[in-house]
C-alpha cells in the first residue's frame, strides 16, 4: 500500500509523462498534416494521453486536497484562490510573450499556437479539477449516506466520460448532449447542498464571497482563452484536443461555475443574518460567563462588573451603570461610559417628573423603555431600560442600559438582560450563601436553596415520540448532586437526550452541572452528529472546569422516521440495552472519554458512534454510577449483571413499573435510603 506522499509523487510523474506525450503527438499530428504527410500516430493517441493526464491530476488532487488533515472553509477557498492565481499567471506569461511577438512568423505559426493552446488546456484541467475536489469537500460536509451515493454516482460519471473520447462508441444521435444533459442535473442537485455557510461568521463571508467571486474570474478567464485559442487554431487546421468536445472538461466548468454561484448567492443572503447569530453566539458566552462566575470569582463585585460588560456588548448600549443598595441608605456605583453625576442628573429627572415604570422593580420593561429621557436636554441619551437585581427575593440593586437614540431598546433585548440579572442574582445568592456557611452551621438549611436552582436545571417533563415512552429518575446523595439529564426536540422526528455525571459531589458538581445544561441547550438545537456534539461539547467545558473536574457524558439522537438511535459516550457507563427480539438486554461497549479529561484537539479520536434500528418491545435503560455501585452491608456491588438480569425480568412492564421496580430494588438491596452516590435513570422504552 503506497503511502499518501508516494502516490502525489507517483502521480505528478505521470501527469508530466502524459502531458509531454499529448503534446509531442498532438505537434507531429498537426504538423503532418500540414505538409499533407502520414505521421504514422494514431489520431486517438492525445485523446488518451488527455484522458491519462486529467485523470492523474485528479488522483493527485484527491490525495492532496481531499485527504489532506482537516482544514476549515476559509482555507479549502483559499486553495482553490491560489491554484487559480498561479495557473492564471502562467497562462497570462505566455499570452503576453504571443502579444510581444506580434504579427512575426513564430506568432502566426500553427505549431507555436498550438503548443500555447495545449499549455492552457493543462492549466484549465489543473484549475478544474483541485477546485472540483474542494467543492466535493464542502458539499459532502454534515453528508447523508444518500448524498455520499449521489456523489459516487456524478463522480463516477464524469470519470467514464474521459472514455468516451477514447473508446469506440456506437454512433448515437445527440448522445453526448443527453450525457452532459445529466451530469449537469446531478451537478444543480448536488449544489443545492452547502451546509458550511452556515457555519462562518459575518468575516469570514465576506472573505468566502471575494474568494469565489476570484475562482468564477479564473474560470471565465481560463473559458474565453482556450475557447478562443480553439477557435483560432481551428480556421488553419484540424484540433484534435478540442475542449468543445471533451464532456468531462465542459461538464466539470459547468459544474464549478453552478456551484459557485450558489454558493456566492446563498452566502449574500445569510449575510443579515450573520450578525444575528453572531448576536445570539454573544448572549450565550456572555450566559456562560455569569454561569462560571459562581464558581471562578471570588468576590460580588467582579459579578456587577461582568454583568455590566455583558448586558452592554448584548444589547449594544452606549452607556450602563449597576446602583447596589448598601447599609444606611448609601449606594453603590458601577458603571460603563458615564460618570456618577450623569448618574445622579438622570435619576434626579426621573424623579422630578415623577417619571414612573423606569428604575421601579415591579414595572413592564418590554413597555417602559425608550422615551423617558426625550424631555432631558442637558443629557446626550434618549434611551433608558432597568431592571432589578434580586438575591434571595431581596432588591439588592438596579442594572440600568442607556442609548444615545430614542426608540433604542425592543421586548427581546428586555428579556436578554432580565435573564442575565437573574442569573447574576443567583451567583451572588451562591457568594452569599457560601460565605454564611463558614460562619455558623446553616450550611445545610441554605444548600436546600441551591438545591431548588439546581432542580429547576432538571426538566420537569420529558419529551415523548410517538413510538416510544420516557421516565427519568433522580435522588442526589447530597443537598446538591452532580447528575443531569435532560431532552431536547431537534425538529418533528428527532430528539436529543443526554445523560451526564460531574466528577465529586456537592456544591461543585452542581456547578458543572448548570454549565452542562448550558451546553447541551447550545449546541443540541445544531442537529449536530453525536460525536461532533460532544468534541464541541469538550471544546466549550474544559475553557471553564477546573482542571481536577471532568464530565462524563451519554449524548443519543433518536430518529422516529427512520426508527434509529444514533449516539455515543464520553467515559459514562455503559448502555444497557434490551432486544425484544431476543428477549435478552447487553452492554454496549463503544469507547470514549469524559469531557474535561482530554482538553485539545485530539479528543475527537477517543471517541466512537453508534447506531441501531430499534423494534417495538426494546428497551434502553441509561444510569450513572450511583446505580450499579450501590452497596449493601456486605459492601457487596448491585454491579452490571444484577442490573442486566433484572431489566430482562421486568422487561413485560409498563416503563413507569419498571423505574418504580429498579428503584426499590435498589433500596431493598443496600438496606436503607441513605444512599452514598447519585441516583440517577432514565429509562426509553419503545411502543
Amino acid at each position: 500500500m503506497l503511502s499518501r506522499k508516494a502516490v502525489i509523487r507517483l502521480t505528478t510523474l505521470v501527469s508530466i509523462i502524459a502531458w509531454v506525450t499529448m503534446v509531442f503527438t498532438e505537434l507531429s499530428i498537426v504538423f503532418s498534416n500540414k505538409i499533407d504527410m502520414n505521421s504514422g500516430i494514431a489520431d486517438s493517441i492525445p485523446k488518451i494521453a488527455l484522458s491519462v493526464f486529467i485523470l492523474s491530476l485528479f488522483v493527485f488532487f484527491k490525495y492532496r486536497i481531499e485527504k489532506a488533515e482537516s482544514v476549515n472553509f476559509i482555507d479549502l477557498l483559499w486553495k482553490v484562490f491560489v491554484t487559480g492565481l498561479i495557473t492564471t499567471i502562467v497562462s497570462l506569461v505566455f499570452r503576453l510573450f504571443l502579444i510581444l511577438l506580434g504579427s512575426t512568423k513564430l506568432a502566426e505559426n500553427v505549431l507555436f499556437q498550438e503548443f500555447i493552446y495545449l499549455i492552457n488546456l493543462g492549466l484549465l484541467a489543473s484549475f478544474l479539477i483541485s477546485t472540483f475536489i474542494v467543492w466535493k469537500r464542502l458539499i459532502l460536509y454534515q453528508k447523508s449516506k444518500f448524498l455520499l451515493t449521489v456523489w459516487q454516482i456524478f463522480e463516477y460519471a464524469l470519470l467514464i466520460s474521459l472514455l468516451y473520447v477514447v473508446l469506440p462508441v456506437p454512433a448515437i444521435a445527440n448522445l453526448e448532449r443527453y450525457y452532459m444533459g445529466i451530469l449537469v442535473l446531478l451537478g444543480i442537485f448536488l449544489s443545492a447542498n452547502m451546509k458550511w455557510v452556515a457555519y462562518l461568521n459575518f468575516k469570514q463571508k465576506w472573505k468566502s464571497i471575494l474568494l469565489i467571486l476570484l475562482a468564477m474570474f479564473y474560470l471565465g478567464y481560463f473559458a474565453f482563452t482556450v475557447f478562443s485559442f480553439a477557435d483560432d487554431i481551428g480556421k488553419n487546421t484540424p484540433v484534435f484536443l478540442n475542449i468543445g468536445n471533451n464532456i468531462f472538461l465542459i461538464s466539470l466548468m459547468i459544474f464549478i461555475f453552478i456551484y459557485s454561484l450558489f454558493s456566492l448567492l446563498v452566502i449574500l443572503f445569510n449575510l443579515p443574518t450573520s450578525s444575528v447569530f453572531e448576536q445570539k453566539l454573544e448572549e450565550v458566552v456572555n450566559f456562560q460567563r455569569l454561569s462560571q462566575s459562581i464558581q471562578t470569582e471570588q468576590n460580588e463585585e467582579r459579578v456587577y462588573d461582568i454583568l455590566l460588560e455583558s448586558a452592554t456588548s448584548t444589547v449594544f448600549a452606549d452607556a450602563a451603570w449597576i446602583e447596589i443598595f448598601e447599609e444606611e441608605g448609601n449606594s453603590k456605583f458601577y458603571t460603563h461610559k458615564i460618570s456618577v453625576a450623569e448618574v445622579g442628573t438622570i435619576k434626579e429627572h426621573i424623579s422630578n417628573n415623577k417619571i414612573s415604570g423606569v428604575l421601579e422593580p415591579s414595572s413592564d420593561k418590554s413597555k417602559n423603555a425608550n422615551k423617558y429621557l426625550s424631555t432631558l436636554r442637558s443629557s446626550r441619551f434618549r434611551s433608558i431600560m432597568a431592571f432589578p437585581i434580586y438575591v434571595k427575593n431581596s432588591h439588592v440593586g438596579t442594572l440600568a442600559l442607556l442609548k444615545d437614540v430614542s426608540d433604542g431598546f425592543n421586548k427581546e433585548m428586555s428579556k436578554i438582560i432580565d435573564t442575565f440579572t437573574n442569573q447574576a442574582g443567583i451567583s451572588i445568592e451562591n457568594f452569599r450563601l457560601l460565605s454564611e456557611a463558614l460562619e455558623n452551621e446553616r450550611y445545610k438549611e441554605e444548600l436546600k436553596i441551591a438545591k431548588r436552582v439546581q432542580s429547576s436545571l432538571l426538566p420537569k417533563v420529558l419529551d415523548h415520540g410517538q413510538d416510544y415512552d420516557m421516565i427519568a429518575f433522580s435522588e442526589a446523595a447530597d443537598e446538591v448532586g452532580g447528575d443531569y439529564y435532560d431532552t431536547f426536540r431537534i425538529n418533528q422526528d428527532k430528539i436529543a437526550l443526554i445523560i451526564s455525571d460531574v466528577s465529586g459531589k456537592g456544591t461543585s458538581a452542581a456547578f458543572h452541572m448548570s454549565q452542562m445544561k448550558g451546553v447541551f441547550h447550545s449546541f443540541a438545537q445544531l442537529d449536530l452528529p453525536p460525536k461532533e456534539f460532544l468534541v464541541k461539547a469538550n471544546t466549550a467545558l474544559s475553557r471553564c472546569l477546573d482542571k481536577t473536574s471532568f464530565i462524563t457524558t451519554s449524548y443519543f439522537v433518536i430518529d422516529s422516521e427512520r426508527q434509529k438511535v444514533e449516539f455515543a459516550r464520553a467515559g459514562h457507563c455503559p448502555t444497557l440495552y434490551y432486544d425484544s427480539q431476543t428477549g435478552k438486554a447487553s452492554y454496549f461497549q463503544n469507547k470514549g472519554l469524559g469531557l474535561g479529561i482530554i482538553r485539545n484537539n485530539e479528543f475527537g479520536n477517543y471517541i466512537q458512534t453508534n447506531c441501531f434500528q430499534y423494534k417495538k418491545g426494546d428497551i434502553i435503560v441509561l444510569y450513572t454510577d450511583g446505580i450499579t455501585e450501590a452497596k449493601n452491608a456486605k459492601s457487596e456491588e448491585f454491579g452490571y449483571e444484577r442490573l442486566q438480569n433484572f431489566i430482562e425480568t421486568v422487561s413485560h412492564k409498563e416503563i413507569v413499573n419498571i423505574q418504580e421496580d429498579l428503584i426499590n430494588a435498589l433500596y431493598e438491596f443496600s438496606g436503607s435510603k441513605a444512599i452514598d452516590d447519585d441516583y440517577t435513570t432514565l429509562i426509553i422504552k419503545f411502543t
